[in-house]
């Protein structure tokens, strides 16, 4: 497919800071010019000062001094107001601040006094839709919505959590893993269940050793003592079941285990429970030396586990009767191919390398829930529960069979290389038993809808990604937020259920997101463009309707700045259908003999794999966009890319790095240098590389696999061996080192780090619980047994993954820049 030139609706420059200080053909490529862009109505076009100089100095420096956007924004329960959190100038704290859809300005700052009354995010209406639900620093509200008059439940030191309305007007909450229902009308508090990670007691009496069932024929004493023993339980239990007064909700599940998920049914009578066995830290991971703090000593933090040393586990589902104090324990032999040997043909090549033979057979898999994945039905008469196996390769969303107490699969996902973490979001249909769910199966996110044991019926479709999903209270309709029009705009749609007609509600351009009112009359919105940071606005959800600016968060500064709006290039690519979408910042062209010299560019690797940068919203690498403006008025030309494995394009794009990280996005790499000589005038001898975590692991590849491409590169927070990265991601792709050495070898730059042969910067953070150290520790001893002499290391105590004082990232930056001048 190509996409035509589109030109993004909303304007690069916008009003200045508030009062308060607050699949392609092969042939050619698609671009669009965000340069181009359009005012929103009534809003004045800022112009930039050209004759302005970006600094390194400015760039680096603490991000206040061009915007505080908002963050963590949601609706006002009365409709005509809207909260956001901004940062203080010059300090890390985030204040709340309140602003109405009617009035001027930024809004007002919440006092830490009426921090319980505004901090409603994410409340629980009541079944009458009167009341909400919600937690505040561990405690429980209840808001009376039409008087706005809020009741603290709870007041305690403890932490309550999962606050719920049941369905006979009750308040759930848990404590710890005690669940309660508080009656508010008499404020009478009942225990509900009570979950405790130890053996049942008395549960070894059956297990006496024959010494011991010795005791009790000679020595009558012994014999007495068991007997009363069993009177007095008896006793208990006589008067537990028939005295309503006392709680009947204690259930065990063994010692050395921990509650992973629990939620309890709508009418308070059942509970789905997820377990599985404890792990300390003392048999976890590592540790990682802190060597600048307070006192001066060495402090050595305990960090994560590593791929190559993490345990396989699984979780144990329990459903809980609370009403006759019953727990069955649910097996997964109900879902289809949970005994499948889905990594048989890679062990089968592993063992072959190794002159072994693999026989493969059937046996259960570790599975386990995904996040937040217990569904219940408003009846209770459902419940549904999404599962993972942990080799990733399956996913399933199954319902109970209360009767017969199994499991009973309702949809089946499966994918040879993984389950993508996102596009996981479902739930149910109140008025009817119907399941709606996101699923990767049609090759990108999408949307469907299911009766339980019905027919699945998709209301989305194409190549694109559908999130951020929100059904109507009528349940007639969904909105979601889309990159429907092009990979890199992303907009806010509605589908309907009936129908599956899909109406795009805003056309702004850029990348927004959203969040529906409470009475499902507007949409507030947070929108950016390549140039421009988030701002809140409003708009109506009827389709064309035009957006209202909420909050000017820019300072003016920033508006004057020339900066470089990138072009978004679609790279025609030598391996794939579909282009490589890239953001490319050039100079202004010019005429006459300074036009024929061929010119230097720099790539820029995003970090992450997973990750979309060549949109056309503000990026989260915002530092990097400003150092590229000031290369570009240096006259360099910088390039940007959407290699294999990043996010936006849909599910083979994401899988193609599968069981062989850094070759299908080394080769995207290589195709946008050839671009780049081709298209913008380009020195193929002057063209260098850089970028940070997984753009770090990149920046080795590329310079170690094909040396000739880059004449100078900087690797940051590089990852130089996938087995010392965490399980969560790496065995998504690289299965683990136990089952697939020959994908985490082939996949490793250590092991080509022979290939080195043009200039090599290092910088490295010392803190760094996600990249550890180490992996530079270890590349830079490897580098210095084979004798390599182009590198250096530059280290920075202080810093975590990402940097957080201006002074390091200048630090890094001027380093990156001396780089990129001497050898470009």
């Amino acid at each position: 497919m190509k996409y035509p030139l589109l030109v993004a609706s909303i304007s690069v420059f916008l009003t200045a800071c508030a009062a308060n200080d607050s699949a392609p053909e092969d042939a050619g490529s698609t671009t669009i010019n965000t340069a181009m862009t359009a005012p929103v109505k009534g809003e004045a076009v800022q112009t930039a000062d050209q004759d302005l100089q970006i600094t390194l100095e400015k760039v680096m420096s603490d991000p206040d001094w061009f915007a505080r956007s908002p963050s963590s924004w949601y609706w006002g329960d009365d409709n005509q107001t809207v909260f956001y959190k901004q940062k203080r100038l010059g300090n890390p704290i985030k204040d709340l601040f309140k602003k109405s859809l009617t009035v001027e300005g930024n809004g007002n700052k919440v006092a830490y006094s009426n921090m319980h009354i505004a901090a409603d995010d994410g409340a629980i209406v009541s079944n009458d839709g009167k009341q909400e639900l919600y937690t505040f620093k561990g405690n429980v509200f209840l808001k009376d919505i039409a008087t706005q008059t809020v009741y603290q439940l709870t007041y305690t030191s403890a932490v309550e959590s999962q606050a719920m309305f049941l369905a006979d007007d009750r308040v759930s909450y848990r404590v710890g893993n005690v669940f309660y229902a508080h009656d508010v009308k008499n404020n009478q508090i009942r225990e509900l269940a009570n979950l405790q990670m130890i053996n049942t007691p008395d549960s070894k009496k059956d297990e006496q050793t024959y010494i011991a069932k010795e005791q009790e024929k000679l020595i009558n004493y012994v014999a007495l003592q068991k007997r009363n023993k069993g009177l007095k339980a008896d006793e208990k239990s006589k008067l537990r079941s028939e005295n309503d007064t006392i709680t009947t909700s204690v259930f065990y599940f063994g010692a050395g285990k921990k509650v992973v998920q629990a939620q309890l049914s709508p009418n308070g009578e059942m509970m789905v429970v997820s377990v599985a066995k404890s792990e300390s830290w003392s048999n976890a991971g590592d540790i990682m030396p802190n060597y600048i703090t307070d006192e001066a000593t060495i402090d050595p933090q305990k960090v994560r586990r590593r791929v190559s040393d993490n345990r396989k586990y699984q979780e144990d589902v329990y459903l809980l009767d609370l009403v006759n104090d019953a727990q069955y324990l649910l097996g997964y032999d109900a879902l289809p191919g949970y005994d499948d040997d889905v990594l048989a043909s890679v062990k089968a090549e592993n063992y072959k390398r190794e002159g072994k033979e693999y026989i493969s057979e059937k046996s259960p898999r570790n599975i386990h829930l995904m996040n937040n994945s217990i569904q219940w039905h408003k009846s209770s008469n459902q419940v549904a529960i999404m599962m993972e196996a942990w080799d990733n390769k399956d996913r399933w969303i199954a319902t109970i069979d209360f009767d017969n107490k199994k499991f009973v699969s309702q949809h089946r996902l499966h994918d040879d290389a993984w389950i993508n973490w996102e596009f996981n979001d479902y739930g149910w249909f109140d008025e009817s038993e119907t399941l709606y769910y996101q699923s990767e199966e049609s090759g990108f996110g999408h949307l469907y809808i299911k009766p339980v044991d019905g027919k699945a019926k998709a209301l989305t479709s194409g190549n694109y990604e559908v999130r951020d999903l929100t059904k109507t209270a009528d349940e007639d309709s969904f909105y979601f937020q889309a990159n429907k029009t092009h990979p890199g705009i992303y907009e806010i749609y509605n589908v309907t259920v009936d129908s599956a007609k899909i109406t795009a509600i805003t056309e702004l351009g850029g990348n927004n997101s959203y969040s529906l009112s409470p009475d499902e009359t507007k949409l507030l919105i947070e929108h950016s463009t390549t140039t421009m940071p988030p701002e809140l606005y409003v708009q109506d959800v009827t389709a064309g309707a035009t957006a209202k600016r909420l909050t000017h968060t820019v300072t003016e500064e920033f508006l004057n700045m020339p900066w470089t709006a990138p072009t978004i290039v679609e790279v025609p690519s030598s391996n794939t259908k579909q282009g490589v979408f890239s953001r490319v910042y050039q100079p202004t062209p010019t005429d006459g003999a300074s036009a024929t010299v061929q010119g230097k560019a720099v790539m820029f690797v995003h970090g992450a794999g997973y990750l979309q940068n060549s949109h056309l919203g503000w990026s989260g690498y915002f530092r990097e966009f400003m150092f590229h403006s000031m290369l570009v008025q240096q006259g360099y030309t910088v390039i940007d890319m959407d290699y294999r494995a990043s996010k936006g394009y849909g599910r083979d794009w994401r899988t193609a790095i599968y069981r062989h990280m850094g070759k299908p996005e080394v080769e995207d790499m290589l195709d946008g240098v050839n671009w780049l000589v081709e298209n913008a005038n380009i020195d193929k001898e002057r063209v260098g590389v850089y970028g940070g975590s997984y753009g770090g692991f990149l920046t080795l590849m590329s310079m170690f696999t094909e040396p000739e491409v880059f004449q100078a590169g900087s690797a940051l927070r590089l990852v130089s061996d996938w087995t010392s990265y965490n399980h969560g991601y790496t065995s998504n792709i690289l299965n683990t080192p136990e089952d697939d050495k020959i994908a985490f070898e082939r996949s490793s730059p250590i092991y080509f780090a022979e290939g080195l042969e043009k200039p090599l910067l290092i910088n490295a953070p010392m803190v760094d619980d996600n990249v550890f150290f180490q992996d530079t520790v270890r590349l830079v001893q490897r580098l210095i047994e084979l004798e390599k002499q182009n590198f250096e290391t530059a280290i920075y105590p202080v810093e975590p993954h990402g940097f957080v004082q201006p002074s390091s990232w200048l630090d890094e930056y001027r380093r990156i820049y001396k780089l990129f001048e001497n050898n470009l």
